[in-house]
């Protein structure tokens, strides 16, 4: 890794720009939040963007036809273009949604949608007799759809299963290799970037090019890696993206559809209403092409301009210097829960393709009593089975703790989580 990490002037300039980080808890406890992988803390530039258009240019995208309007509508348009750089696509492919689980809802009543033998892409048209394929290291919001999808089709759903390691198991090791899983019958292959639970990065070139040899398409959730790691969509192959504005940097209520344009131009709109239309009669209506065609409704257009505001951040800091900086804190952390033999980590031990997404068990202690613990020291962890129960059950758990690094967390910020955590011994009288 080339990049060089932040010094400690940039990293103090860094937690500047986030107000709540220098806030304390439990008794005056400096917060230590490593939970940014449930939702990251916001960036003050955004929110100062987003207020700014609430109080300065408020009005309907779209719709009118005064300068209001037009500010709201540039301010809007300029953010759907920002998003689109930030991965390597086109402006009339990206879809603004509320967030990355009703991105890849979208993407799966795509194909639901489109009428048995009527489909405009005949990809787009799964039956009784075609498979889906996702992985075992899904968290729900992309695999429930899946699985919906099958049931309202007659599909099939297969996956890829994960070794002990925490890899995925491309070569068969503990099931079917993908070799035996992606076939002609194969239409969607849907995988995660990143494992929100293992922080495995996943290779994904080699995944869609594999899709693309059987004529499957590829959906990423890139929701762990819009804020970790460089997207380029061309690069990496995918036909379809999604991520969420709430886990970098961004507000909440927006999240971002990427999709090739002859796919969005081919699939039947997911939800019907105002300012998707193209013509409206009263026996039948037509529909106005992609974007539009999917963004029916008032948008969330304050959030949209604030996720332009927490991308272009992101560009400013580098997602080169930001995996650097990140990389670095994972090994920090990985050594430090290696040191302590009554803790394993849930995934891969090393801070190779990875990111610093660290699950682990305490022997002997749940969960939420470790949680517990870290946050009486002002150490803000998540808990439970981070919305991925069949992962937890593969990996032989059935809650972890799981801490997950950003751009503005520093190393004394890892080593007052590891001094938390060597008080779980002495309190649950477990051994050390």
């Amino acid at each position: 890794m080339s990049a060089t990490t932040f010094s400690d002037r940039e990293l103090a300039r860094i937690r500047a720009g986030f107000p709540i980080l220098a806030r304390t808890v439990r008794d005056g406890k400096p917060l230590v939040y490593l939970d940014s992988g449930a939702t990251s803390q916001r960036y003050a530039g955004a929110l100062d963007v987003e207020r700014a258009f609430s109080e300065q240019v408020n009005s309907a995208v779209h719709r009118g036809a005064h300068q209001l309007s037009e500010e709201a509508t540039d301010a809007y348009e300029g953010a759907r273009a920002k998003a689109a750089r930030f991965v390597g696509g086109a402006d009339d492919e990206v879809v603004f949604t509320k967030n990355a689980t009703e991105s890849l809802n979208l993407v799966a009543y795509g194909f639901s949608n489109s009428v048995a033998g009527q489909a405009k892409d005949p990809r787009l048209d799964l039956r009784e007799g075609d498979e889906i394929l996702v992985t075992e290291m899904e968290h729900h919001a992309n695999l429930v759809p899946w699985q919906e999808l099958a049931r309202r089709t007659g599909a099939t759903l297969r996956w890829v299963g994960v070794t002990d390691e925490g890899r995925l198991d491309l070569d068969g090791r503990h099931g079917p290799a993908l070799g035996e899983l992606l076939t002609e019958r194969t239409k969607v292959f849907a995988f995660t970037h990143v494992s929100n639970v293992l922080g495995t990065i996943n290779p994904v070139r080699e995944l869609t090019a594999a899709a693309r040899a059987v004529g499957a398409l590829t959906v990423l959730d890139a929701c762990q890696s819009a804020p970790h790691l460089a997207l380029d969509v061309a690069d990496l192959g995918v036909d379809f993206a999604a991520f969420s504005g709430h886990k970098m940097f961004g507000p909440t209520g927006v999240g971002v559809l990427w999709g090739r344009s002859e796919l969005l131009h081919a699939m039947p709109p997911f939800i019907t209403g105002g300012s998707m239309i193209e013509t409206v009669r009263m026996e039948a209506t037509t529909y106005a092409p992609p974007p539009q065609r999917f963004e029916a409704g008032s948008p969330n257009s304050a959030q949209a301009v604030g996720l332009g505001a927490a991308i272009d951040y992101l560009g400013e800091l580098g997602l080169d210097r930001i995996a650097a900086h990140e990389h670095a804190l994972t090994e920090r952390l990985l050594a430090g829960l290696a040191a302590r033999p009554w803790v394993r980590v849930v995934g891969p031990a090393e801070a190779v393709d990875r990111v610093g997404a660290v699950a682990f068990d305490v022997r002997g202690v749940h969960a939420h009593d470790v949680g517990q613990v870290l946050d009486d020291q002002g150490v803000a962890v998540r808990v439970g089975h981070h919305c991925a129960w069949p992962l937890h059950r593969r990996m032989g758990v059935t809650a972890t703790t799981r801490a997950t690094l950003a751009a503005y967390n520093t190393p004394a910020e890892v080593d007052t989580m590891l001094d938390a955590l060597d008080r779980v011994p002495a309190i649950f009288g477990v051994a050390s």
